[in-house]
């Protein structure tokens, strides 16, 4: 695992380096115990297509919450096409009538923490406990919560066990407008309904358009006092490895 000095090292270097060399370093470092996650935001269509150009085969992996919309399973389906990859679908324990039998319809508008936990959060979980790296497509410029995220970063993952994951944010440097300009320049498809009027697509019933004033994930959740679906939140950053 790496080791404090070497994490601020590589974030230095890092900030001023392309995606690809990001992503070069951590198949070097960690071959296929690194896997690219995805929501399918359009950061990590970009980083998808980055790794698929430099011929980095990392898996590739998404949640499907049984709660997504038809346009997100489309993309789904056309982008193993277009990248000629296998995306692996992660899927909660119970499906969503199961849930609603142990738990009552509609979780979502009553306890939108706890069904993000039961339908992403556990999935990742028992996904991450595979690998030493997670690569995910977080920008810095999404939220408020993101705004401070390093490109290396290091999380406990398993406090008894004393298991470390590296958390990857190659695309944390880019913004909204960069990402969108190479989605179009290389011809990647990416979900219809952004252009709908939505920013950030999750979940069908915890998903809404927002205006371009906002910022880009104000259509999540609304209504309630909830910015993060609690994957990137679950694990506690080790505290020698604050940037």
């Amino acid at each position: 695992m790496l080791a404090p000095s070497e994490v601020k090292e590589l974030n230095a270097q890092f900030d001023s380096s392309s995606t690809e060399e990001v992503l070069a370093w951590s198949w070097q470092r960690f071959g296929s115990r690194a896997a690219i996650g995805t929501s399918f935001q359009g950061a990590g269509l970009v980083m998808m297509h980055l790794a698929r150009k430099a011929s980095l085969p990392f898996p590739v992996f998404t949640i499907d919450t049984g709660l997504l919309f038809p346009e997100t399973l489309e993309l789904k389906r056309r982008l193993e096409d277009f990248l000629e990859i296998q995306i692996e679908s992660l899927v909660p324990d119970l499906t969503v009538q199961q849930q609603e039998e142990a738990q009552g319809p509609e979780l979502w508008q009553r306890n939108p923490d706890l069904c993000c936990t039961m339908r992403k959060v556990l999935p990742l979980q028992n996904k991450l406990s595979e690998l030493d790296c997670w690569i995910t497509g977080l920008r810095r410029q999404q939220s408020d919560t993101r705004s401070g995220i390093g490109i290396v970063e290091v999380y406990v993952f398993d406090e008894s066990a004393g298991r470390d994951i590296v958390k990857l944010n190659p695309m944390a440097n880019w913004s909204r407008d960069q990402v969108w300009a190479y989605l179009k320049q290389h011809g990647i498809p990416y979900n219809a309904l952004h252009d709908q009027g939505y920013r950030s697509i999750g979940c069908r019933p915890c998903t809404a358009k927002s205006s371009g004033g906002e910022n880009e994930r104000a259509g999540r959740w609304t209504g309630f006092n909830k910015v993060e679906c609690g994957i990137h939140t679950f694990m506690s950053k080790k505290a020698d490895f604050q940037i």
